[in-house]
């Protein structure tokens, strides 16, 4: 056995130190690795001896790379080509088009952690236009409303938890408290930041994506990005320019669905349906996952094992349950067998929440823009500390901005809401992706939003199938969720998460 390795992310400022120091160098780019792994299947050489060779005739790599995604077909090649890209400046509702791409990675800059500057991005639709004015006043009004809400929640959450207070370590963590609070009033034109890490073949739908988008922001972002990576990997980013099914497909659909629903959606209020509500699930689940557990455990076929699975009384099925769950810990995910059952989500959230929804990327998730109607989600702190009517006021002009530009400039109308502002977004999950979600949104060190929602969701999900969200609950529950199932708590206890308490076995 040999394991060579092939290659690591390097900061381009070494790359260029490198560069001033050795001379102009060809071989800097990731294209090579595709070249020389797309080889691997007809070139009888050991693969770092295709890799030198490939390192050795660049422009005959990327001759190579056109041909096999273009004329073959093989895009997959372009996945071992990965860029690491800072996105600086770009608005908090840019950076939901941003983070769509599930098979990417993203660290963004939190509203929680850090103190808001007053930096906003105007749309290009409306500058230099009679919206122009009045979208700014707002922002200034609700970025001096965050201000006023950060003072007041800060001297709260110091006074409400004194105990924490008196170590002057805890008071990052107790502004941070108030920061999280106060960020709900202030605008998705904000902006942000986020590093991103994403290969060659996502790269080339992210681009065509944003080439077909209805934002200015997103399209300038595209051909920002395509300048930045193009002289790099020119072989393997091919199809990136915007196409019609990335431009009309969805505007047809509402034209459509205009037609087919009429007016019935014209009276949307906040009590029109819950926040949360279940609207689909795999029948039979609880069966489903039994007989798949014994399926992957056996030589026999999934239809028998079903079948006498269903014949099975609760406690014989939850046995079952039982040994895949006994060995677990609460950094461990379900089996995979998991994956064989799904439940749908219709849930109405703040953007504030959505943006920690949205890092879920293993579910299917597609939301509808943003609505004042559907109203505003106000944190208690801010109804603790007698600014709710304060919050509802700049909330209320906001909505009367916003519906001001959306009679003039519809796409750009959404960039003056607020974190508080509410959409609708449909989920579709697997269970193992319901049990991720559970343990790390339920726990006590998440996010209030999230956490209520995921707690509705995990409710939902334990009354349709009782069995298989058995031990739903945040990580922070663990032992008492296990202790519940099998009268003890796990037998490991070694495990700890970084900066928390060990947990005991």
């Amino acid at each position: 056995m040999e394991v060579y390795l092939a290659g690591y992310n390097v900061d381009t400022a070494v790359l260029k130190e490198l560069e001033e120091k050795s001379g102009k160098r060809e071989d800097l780019t990731p294209e090579v690795l595709s070249a020389a792994y797309a080889r691997i299947s007809r070139d009888p050489r050991p693969i770092n001896e295709i890799r030198e060779s490939a390192r050795g005739e660049v422009e005959r790599s990327r001759r190579s790379n056109s041909t096999i995604i273009f004329k073959m077909g093989h895009h997959s090649v372009a996945e071992h080509a990965i860029f690491n890209l800072d996105i600086i400046g770009v608005s908090r509702l840019a950076m939901e088009e941003i983070e769509k791409f599930r098979l990417c990675s993203y660290t963004e800059k939190s509203q929680r952690y850090i103190t808001l500057d007053k930096d906003f991005v105007i749309p290009e639709e409306i500058k230099g236009r009679q919206a122009e004015k009045m979208f700014v006043n707002m922002i200034h009004e609700q970025n001096k409303a965050y201000f006023a809400l950060f003072g007041k929640l800060q001297e709260h959450v110091f006074a409400k938890h004194a105990d924490l207070a008196a170590d002057p370590k805890n008071h990052n963590l107790l502004e941070g408290w108030a920061k999280e609070d106060a960020r709900y009033i202030t605008a998705l034109a904000t902006e942000s930041q986020v590093g991103q890490t994403i290969n060659a073949r996502n790269m080339e739908l992210l681009l065509r994506r944003f080439a077909s988008h209805p934002l200015a922001e997103v399209r300038a972002l595209g051909c920002a990005l395509y300048e930045k990576i193009s002289d790099v990997a020119p072989s393997i980013v091919l199809f990136h320019e915007a196409n019609d099914r990335d431009l009309k497909t969805y505007p047809e659909l509402r034209e459509l669905a205009g037609g087919i629903l009429g007016t019935a959606a014209a009276d949307i209020s906040q009590s029109s349906s819950p926040e949360v509500q279940l609207v689909g699930s795999t029948e039979n689940g609880d069966n489903i996952i039994a007989a798949s557990l014994l399926h992957v455990s056996s030589d026999i076929s999934y239809e028998h094992c079903l079948s006498v699975v269903q014949n099975m009384p609760g406690e014989k099925k939850m046995e079952i349950f039982k040994a895949a769950w006994r060995n677990m810990q609460f950094y461990d995910s379900m089996p995979r067998e998991f994956e064989y059952v799904n439940l749908t989500f219709d849930v109405v959230l703040s953007a504030a929440c959505f943006g920690q929804l949205k890092r879920h990327r293993m579910s299917t998730i597609t939301a509808q823009p943003y609505d004042p109607r559907l109203g505003v989600t106000i944190p208690e702190a801010v109804k603790e500390v007698g600014m709710e009517a304060y919050f509802w006021g700049i909330t209320d002009k906001t909505a009367e901005v916003y519906d001001a530009i959306r009679r003039e400039i519809p796409q750009a109308a959404p960039y003056i809401l607020t974190n508080a502002h509410r959409k609708r977004v449909l989920i579709r999950l697997n269970a193992r992706e319901m049990y991720h979600i559970s343990r790390l949104r339920e726990d006590a060190h998440s996010q209030w939003d999230i956490r209520n929602i995921a707690r509705a969701m995990s409710r939902a999900a334990r009354q349709t199938m009782p069995l298989v969200f058995a031990a739903t609950g945040g990580k922070d529950q663990y032992n008492e969720i296990y202790k519940n199932v099998f009268g003890r708590t796990p037998k490991v206890g070694e495990a700890v998460l970084p900066g928390e308490r060990k947990i005991k076995g």
